[in-house]
Order: C-alpha cells, then sequence, then structure tokens
C-alpha cells in the first residue's frame, strides 16, 4: 500500500481557476512513499519478511487510533465491514508480506518500476470484471508495459517464474490492484485518511499471529532495526497518504495522479542514496518501458461512455 495511493476524495469538477500545487506535500507523499522499497530491503537484514510487515503495521495502527480517537470520523456501518476486511486483508496483510518476500531478491529500483505495472492490472480488472472498455491504444499499452515488466524481471534472480522474488512483487501489484478497487466506494462514502485508517488497522490485527516473531528478533536487533522499522510505520503508511489527501484535496485526482509517474525515479534515487543501488541498463529501459504503456493506456486506453445530451423541458 506504499506505492500505490487511494483518490482522497470523490471526483469533482475542477473549477475555471486551478487552484496552486501544494508541492510540499506532494513531495513528502512521493519521497515517503518511495523511501519505503530501499529501507524495507535494509529491514529485511534485522527481520523476516512476515514479521517485518506485522510490526511495522503494529506501530502505524496504534498512530492511526490514536488519530480516529482525536478527530473522530464516521465510524464504518456495518454494511461495508466485510469491504473494510478485504481491504485490510488485500491491501495490507498480503500486499505486504508479497512485498517483503520479494524484496528478499528484487532490487528496491527493480520493485518499484514492477509495482508500477498495478494501475494497468487494475485497469484490466475493470475490463473482465466490471464490463469497462479499454481501446486498442489501451491494449497497445498493456502489451508495451508486460514487455517492460518481463524485461525487468529477468534481470532479477530467478527471472519471472513462480515463486521468484519478481514474481511475488507482481503478486503484490496484483493485490494493490485489487484493494485500489475495492476501496473506492469506501473512499467516497468515508473519505481518504478515515478509510486508509480503518483500513491499516485491520490490517495490523489479521498480522497479530506473526507479531510476537517481530518482538524477539527486535530484542537483539540494533537500534537501526528499531529506527527502519519506526520510519516505515511512520513515514510511508501514515505521512504519506496524509500528505497526498492533502493533494488530491486540494487540487483534484486528475490533477494529481501525473505525480505518480514520478514515484519510480524517485525511488531510483533513494535507493542509490540509502543503498548505494545502481540501476542497470535493463532495468531503465524495461522501467521505461512499462511507464510509457501505463501512460499510453491512462491517457488514450480507456474507452469512455458517451454523453447522452440532457432533453430541454418543454415550456
Amino acid at each position: 500500500m506504499d506505492a500505490q495511493p487511494a483518490p482522497a476524495a470523490p471526483v469533482h469538477s475542477l473549477p475555471a481557476s486551478h487552484p496552486p500545487v501544494p508541492v510540499f506535500a506532494a513531495a513528502l507523499a512521493i519521497l515517503s512513499w518511495a523511501s519505503a522499497y530501499p529501507v524495507v530491503r535494509l529491514a529485511l537484514q534485522v527481520l523476516p519478511p512476515i514479521p517485518l510487515a506485522a510490526v511495522r503495521y503494529a506501530l502505524a495502527a496504534v498512530i492511526a487510533l490514536v488519530w480516529v480517537g482525536w478527530t473522530r470520523p464516521r465510524l464504518p456501518r456495518v454494511q461495508d465491514l466485510p469491504r473494510f476486511v478485504v481491504c485490510g486483508a488485500i491491501g495490507i496483510s498480503l500486499y505486504n508480506i508479497l512485498f517483503n518476500l520479494g524484496e528478499q531478491t528484487v532490487s528496491a529500483g527493480a520493485a518499484s518500476l514492477l509495482i508500477s505495472f498495478s494501475p494497468l492490472i487494475a485497469a484490466l480488472l475493470a475490463v473482465s470484471v466490471m464490463g469497462e472498455r479499454l481501446s486498442v491504444w489501451g491494449w497497445v499499452g498493456s502489451l508495451v508495459s508486460f514487455c517492460g515488466v518481463v524485461l525487468v524481471a529477468q534481470g532479477q534472480p530467478g527471472g519471472l517464474t513462480f515463486g521468484s522474488g519478481a514474481a511475488d512483487v507482481l503478486g503484490a501489484a496484483f493485490s494493490a490492484a485489487v484493494y485500489n478497487a475495492v476501496q473506492k466506494k469506501l473512499v467516497a462514502v468515508y473519505g481518504a485518511l478515515a478509510t486508509t485508517a480503518y483500513v491499516l488497522i485491520i490490517g495490523a490485527v489479521l498480522l497479530i499471529p506473526w507479531l510476537p516473531q517481530a518482538v524477539q528478533s527486535l530484542q537483539t536487533a540494533p537500534v537501526t532495526g528499531w529506527i527502519l522499522v519506526v520510519q516505515l510505520a511512520v513515514f510511508p503508511a501514515i505521512l504519506g497518504y496524509a500528505a497526498w489527501a492533502h493533494v488530491v484535496g486540494r487540487i483534484g485526482v486528475a490533477r494529481s495522479s501525473g505525480f505518480i509517474y514520478l514515484l519510480s525515479p524517485a525511488t531510483l534515487l533513494l535507493a542509490f542514496l540509502i543503498t548505494a543501488e545502481v540501476p542497470s541498463l535493463r532495468m531503465l529501459v524495461g522501467g521505461a518501458i512499462i511507464l510509457a504503456g501505463v501512460g499510453l493506456m491512462n491517457t488514450l486506453g480507456r474507452v469512455r461512455p458517451p454523453v447522452v445530451p440532457q432533453k430541454t423541458p418543454e415550456v
């Protein structure tokens, strides 16, 4: 859930005079999410993959509970609880289990590029499940992006074979796509911050069985291990989404979506600065192909329903 932000509010038409972009909030969101990729790689040297997810989101859930108690957002309705549980199970628990397993062998930069395939997976899910349609350009973009995914994955240990790190990261991308589709109705009713807070709490509860192992590992870990876990709990999981909600609330979903294309380049830069990870030419070319395909699908790929003109009432 670090690299796949949800809309912060229902889409509204923008006023004629666009408000200025909140640059600081946008930068905070992108850098917070981008930092998760190299920091997870470092934290995996201290904690196993699933316990790392458990302790990280246990801390994030505590912060979310404090925010819920302070702001008193609307409580979930009984009929919405199953949707919240699905979001927590898929968007937090399953996503982070697969992501952490994948990052044991997949580099931070490659993981961010593979996760960037998630919006296209979401579009294909909408076509197969919700009856939406893609234009010819949409299918071309899908094919282009998939070629980029294969190129990036083949540069990682195990390639794209079942059980490889790249396959696990793509499984996380699929989880993110499902989560984003399921949570849309919740965001429309409860808002992005409240929805994210409830989903974080539920996801953390589902990861509790691995929490004792995490605590045991941290007892013998150096102080840097604790710092890494706190950073993952605070910045990508809490501050990133709070900042993104502010951005989308100020300038709308359509204008803010372009910033997501900065996530992979920011990750590559932070991975170099934090872990001295140097991307290969194959990764850079494959990543460019993935982003080009996703951009093509997002701009020209969707078939919009025809606008039915409203009849003027007769006087």
